[in-house]
């Protein structure tokens, strides 16, 4: 008789399955003989755990790593988190755009679909619309829907990640404490006739930050990414989790009064967001004849070179750059990361001036200002691997595991 499952090590009890598997993901422990050593159990006990992530198909085994005993022998054979299977469903919402893709467990893209999709038209028709390029995608790649763990959703305003709701959000009317998560899992069930999955909602921002950091800066312990596009965001990455606040509300610097007249979509007067944002600018341009409506029309005319444009991107820079000066000497980041559209050349110049001007010296003494790696996929491959985290995390890995039957 083996007794019951070993459960999560944390407080006290013995290591787990879950624990076994962290290790092997990680990279810190990728042989029996390893994990042995990492956790204390002994080499029977390794055996069972791991019997059971093999049967889940969890694990495999890789090629033969270097010999453990001091004596020689046999190269240990070495493990690997078995990414094949299982995919993972993805999707960011802006404004009046969206992106969806197909993700493997490790973040690749193997299928992607963008296209216009307009957060005013309510979560209802944006959602059931999501579930039908989600069931198309699955197709394209050659997915079975049964084989998808779970959704990944980027938003474009304020996120309570306990309950999934979007809290108070300024661009998406109608969205206020809607049940998002119930909604899009009915819609992926309605267009696939899969059994519901986890879905897992995050601010834009949030998930930008998260997927830049963790492709290209995995060891930056402090992170912070500015999306300046219709509205501006912050998503903040400390000590590789996505920092939010009580409530989800950290990096909401676009509500930052700076002075000015100006009428936000909040309501409020004088927020950054209403003077320095790609709607800011493109209102500007507007008014001087030059035909822009939102961010992505000034991203398109900056690409053209058209020489207000810059001019106004430049001095929008001006504008953030002076609040970042605070953020980057309140949070010391070893980072900051400017996207979105307006992230180009004369956006970043004017972020450099001011900030660089205004912050302690101290802080940006070993402060990198880069722009975007991963672009407009930067919240996809950041919402993919918020759903990996939360599925393959210890302390969810055996009821998984036991839903399974192994």
């Amino acid at each position: 008789m083996t007794g019951r499952p070993g459960r999560s090590g944390k407080g006290g009890s013995q290591p787990g399955a879950g624990d076994l598997l962290e290790l092997v993901r990680s990279g810190r422990a990728v042989t029996r003989g390893a994990l042995q050593q990492a956790t204390g159990l002994s080499r029977a006990t390794v055996g069972q755990r791991l019997d059971r992530l093999f049967r889940a198909g969890w694990l495999r085994e890789g090629a033969g790593g270097p010999v453990e005993s001091p004596l020689g022998g046999r190269p240990a054979i070495t493990l690997e988190f078995d990414d094949s299977h299982a995919v993972v469903l993805a999707a960011d919402l802006d404004t009046r755009h969206a992106r969806a893709a197909v993700l493997t467990l490790t973040g690749e893209i193997v299928a992607e679909r963008a296209g216009i999709l307009v957060v005013e038209d309510g979560p209802e028709a944006v959602l059931g619309e999501l579930g039908r390029w989600f069931a198309a995608l699955l197709a394209e790649a050659g997915q079975p829907p049964h084989e998808v763990c779970g959704i990944g959703l980027a938003v474009p305003g304020p996120v309570d990640s306990g309950t999934g709701r979007v809290v108070q959000p300024p661009m998406m009317p109608g969205w206020d404490g809607y049940d998002i998560r119930g909604r899009l899992s009915r819609a992926f069930t309605e267009h696939t006739g899969a059994a519901p999955v986890p879905v897992l909602v995050d601010n834009d921002a949030n998930l930008m930050a998260y997927g830049e950091q963790r492709t290209a800066y995995p060891d930056c312990s402090a992170f912070v990414l500015v999306k300046v596009s219709t509205g501006i965001g912050a998503g903040v990455v400390v000590g590789g989790s996505v920092y939010r606040g009580v409530d989800g509300g950290a990096g909401d610097i676009g509500h930052i009064r700076v002075g000015s007249e100006a009428l936000c979509r909040c309501g409020s007067y004088g927020c950054l967001a209403a003077v320095a944002s790609g709607g800011a600018v493109a209102r500007r341009l507007a008014e001087s004849g030059v035909p822009a409506a939102s961010g992505s029309d000034v991203r398109d005319l900056l690409a053209a070179g058209h020489p207000q444009a810059a001019a106004l991107a430049r001095e929008a820079g001006r504008r953030v750059g002076d609040v970042l000066a605070t953020v980057v000497t309140l949070l010391n980041p070893g980072v900051l990361m400017i996207a979105g559209d307006l992230a180009g050349t004369a956006f970043l110049t004017g972020v450099r001036e001011l900030l660089y001007q205004r912050a302690l010296p101290r802080s940006t003494a070993r402060l990198d200002v880069v722009t975007s790696r991963l672009g407009e996929r930067a919240a996809l491959v950041g919402a993919g691997a918020l759903v990996v985290e939360h599925l393959y995390a210890p302390e969810r890995v055996e009821e998984r595991l036991l839903a399974l039957g192994v």
